[in-house]
């Protein structure tokens, strides 16, 4: 578009208190934009005085250099056609001054960073278009729901409420899942004592009389291509194998053994593939409702699982419970037990622990004179299950204690349970009929291809084991999400929860669904940049087939054709930039955030050549955690070094290094990247961006020796939002290590 703009500077909440006005819009006019002041550009007068600029001069490009860009939004919002940049004077310059030295005056050190942060306002402007977003040319808004347990029954159920039709996949010939095996259920209402009737029933009666659902039993899916509003689904009968499936891998030993029939064959199982629908279903997003199965325990040889008649787990206790009378006296046991051995079994959680007291409860009621043992190393019940499990501690008939148990062995008709370490700090022989193994739940998603994406990244989830196998992208901020966009999780294959949590689960899976077709077809993203108009632009004529983008992207947006060329998928996108930052050749960016416009503001900061006291050194700001922390710090009135100018950007994984290298070409003294914690315990909306960002800041160390600079002068710092009391000691310690390296050697070049 024809720019006009229009640039206002707010002398309110301390501005124009601590720096000068003048020099300020001064700054502005260096760059060539006239601005106008006022004391309070938030009021209803300043916001006529920018409305009127837009109606009598057609300005449809609007600098506010005020408050942080994370708030006043609305107000500063001005329709459709006009672009707002926001320069933070306020929380980044005003709010973070020496009150010790207002008093002498304007400080010459803070009015230089206001005054760079004027100039980085109006060059942003300059270099940003108004976005414009991708529209699909046909958009399907039908949702897949995988699995027909509770959590699939149920986000089909609320998506039909909403108006939307969904189809049921499941592999079985029925639909119900687990629950049809449940005799009773946990307590859903107050007092929260009485183990209710389970409504898988109602449930499946309400899924087959609804018109919007569509139930598919022994299927199962072959291949998901495509993207949010046009995922392309390939089903297959339940039990067979498709052409996209990867066999299992049979070595020269192994197929040997497997032809004297020493060995089972991993790939007996599978009939030949069968096809239900060969070209393909369209979906708008896809619910991974596929459930949990029972964790194996046969490995714990002293409990005599699988050699012992009535050493069961919690899965076949609850079919027998269903089925008849259960024992009258029965040992729960819900840790492995050994000596020095005080964990659960492998996915054992709050559930489980449930389960043995609806099962203890089971006991009495079916014997008159029954009793229930639980031992335990961790008793979890949360929230209003406490009340469940204090009136079972007071149930007669039940024992609960910590205990190790040392071995299961037979005696006589029953068996024996050897527990030590018990609360009564005496071991104990428990004479019981039946002894229950709490086997933990493993979601689907360990060890079987569940989801089959014909993505070029591959066709499961990455980086599952990050979260023992479960299929949830960042379950702190981003619940239901996957790493693929469009592809949302809900009950035991996204965290082992109990049923009124897994209908609570699947509901807000089932409302993720709708927001991601809703949000592709008016051409925005989903999550954590929800709204954003803007997509990835690739110039495609300098494109190299370095594959760098591919690879990196944390969502798998992107696949490529045979000669390597990146293949956009839009909706796919989630707007992070990190294809930006992988790119060796700089061709791609987005309307309102690239390499040039971020480079340009590098440069827009004015670097002193003669004065060893005024460094310069720039921090690239991740927009999630370390720019708002950096806001709240000033927001408390914590002072920060003025010698410091942030750049807030999308993610550390968009940060070019080139924008590095610019800087310190530029004269700037130091470079800091401050971003969200990375690793197995990583907090990145953006799964990855942390974790790239700081290699690539190795490998710019590296070319930086080989110019004779300091690989120190450019370092990354993780930082969580809650982490603003320390943002000023942080930039302090950085900032002391430039000062002793001294001032940059091509300073003035």
């Amino acid at each position: 578009m024809d720019k006009v703009y229009g640039a206002y500077l707010c002398t309110g909440c301390g501005i124009g208190d601590v720096l000068d006005v003048d020099g300020l819009k001064s700054a502005a006019s260096e760059t060539g934009v006239e601005m106008q002041d006022h004391p309070c550009l938030c009021g209803a007068e300043g916001r006529a005085l920018i409305k009127k600029d837009i109606a009598d001069n057609g300005v449809n490009s609007v600098i506010i250099c005020a408050c942080s860009p994370r708030v006043m939004q609305k107000e500063f919002s001005f329709g459709d056609g006009i672009m707002t940049i926001r320069g933070n004077l306020r929380e980044q310059v005003a709010w973070t001054a020496d009150t010790e030295r207002e008093e002498e005056g304007v400080d010459e050190f803070l009015q230089e960073l206001g005054e760079d942060y004027v100039r980085m306002a109006v060059t942003r402007a300059q270099k940003s278009e108004l976005p414009e977003p991708y529209q699909l040319e046909t958009i399907n808004k039908n949702i897949l729901v995988m699995g027909g347990g509770i959590a699939g029954l149920t986000a089909a159920l609320e998506a039909s409420k909403a108006g939307y039709k969904a189809t049921i996949v499941e592999k079985s010939d029925a639909i119900g899942g687990k629950a049809l095996g449940w005799r009773k259920m946990f307590p859903t209402k107050y007092p929260y004592a009485e183990l209710e009737e389970p409504n898988i029933s109602q449930m499946i009666a309400d899924v087959e009389a609804d018109a919007n659902i569509t139930v598919k039993t022994s299927s199962e899916v072959a291949r998901i291509a495509g993207a949010p509003g046009t995922f392309n689904v390939t089903l297959k009968a339940a039990g067979t194998k498709s052409e996209w499936d990867a066999p299992a891998k049979v070595g020269v030993d192994e197929q040997d053994l497997i032809d004297k029939g020493e060995m089972e064959d991993p790939n007996a199982g599978l009939k030949p593939y069968t096809e239900i629908n060969p070209d393909g279903e369209m979906f708008g997003a896809v619910v991974l409702a596929t459930g949990w199965r029972p964790a194996d325990v046969s490995e714990y040889e002293h409990l005599g699982y699988g050699k012992l008649k009535n050493v069961v787990t919690n899965v076949e206790f609850e079919k027998l419970a269903k089925d008849g009378k259960v024992p009258a006296r029965v040992a729960f046991v819900q840790s492995p037990g050994g000596k020095d051995d005080d964990k659960d079994f492998p996915y054992c959680n709050s559930v489980t622990s449930m389960v043995a007291l609806k099962q203890a409860r089971y006991v009495r009621e079916d014997n008159p004179d029954g009793q229930a043992y639980i031992l335990y190393q961790h008793m979890r019940t949360p929230g209003n299950a406490e009340l469940f499990y204090k009136g079972m501690q007071q149930e007669d008939g039940v024992f609960l204690t910590k205990a190790a148990v040392t071995g299961v062995e037979e005696s006589g008709d029953g068996l024996v349970v050897h527990a030590a370490d018990t609360l009564l700090g005496e071991d104990l022989d428990l004479n019981v009929d039946m002894v229950v193994l709490a086997a933990g739940m493993v979601p689907t998603t360990v060890d079987e291809p569940t989801i089959n994406l014909a993505y070029r990244q591959g066709p499961a989830f990455l980086d599952l084991d990050l979260f023992d196998g479960y299929a949830d992208s960042h379950f702190i901020c981003f619940p239901y999400e996957t790493r693929r966009t469009g592809i949302y999780t809900c009950g035991g294959v996204r965290k082992a929860e109990t049923m009124e949590e897994t209908i609570d689960d699947a509901t807000g899976a089932a409302l993720k669904a709708i927001q991601c077709i809703e949000s592709a077809d008016r051409g925005v993203a989903v999550h954590p940049r929800s709204g954003d108009k803007t997509y990835p632009d690739f110039f495609f004529q300098r494109c190299t087939q370095c594959k760098r983008c591919t690879e990196e992207c944390p969502f798998g947006a992107l696949d490529d054709d045979e000669k390597g060329t990146p293949l956009p998928n839009p909706t796919r996108c989630r707007r992070c930039g990190t294809c930006m930052g992988a790119c060796p050749e700089r061709i791609i960016g987005f309307s309102d955030y690239n390499v040039d416009m971020i480079g340009s503001m590098v440069k827009a900061v004015e670097v002193p050549d003669d004065d060893e006291d005024k460094l310069r050194i720039i921090v690239f700001a991740c927009e999630n955690d370390a720019y708002p922390a950096i806001d709240m710090s000033g927001m408390h009135r914590n002072k920060l070094n003025k010698l410091v100018r942030f750049i807030p950007v999308r993610c550390l994984g968009s940060v070019n290094m080139v924008w590095i290298k610019d800087a310190m070409s530029s004269g700037m003294d130091g470079a800091l990247l401050m971003g969200c914690k990375y690793g197995d315990d990583y907090q990145c909306h953006f799964v990855k961006g942390s974790e790239i960002a700081n290699k690539r800041m190795e490998n710019i160390g590296e070319t930086l020796g080989t110019l004779g600079l300091e690989p120190e002068r450019c370092s990354v710092r993780q930082i969580a939002i809650s982490d603003y009391d320390k943002i000023p000691s942080i930039i302090e310690e950085f900032v002391e290590e430039i000062i002793e390296l001294g001032p940059n050697p091509f300073k003035g070049f």
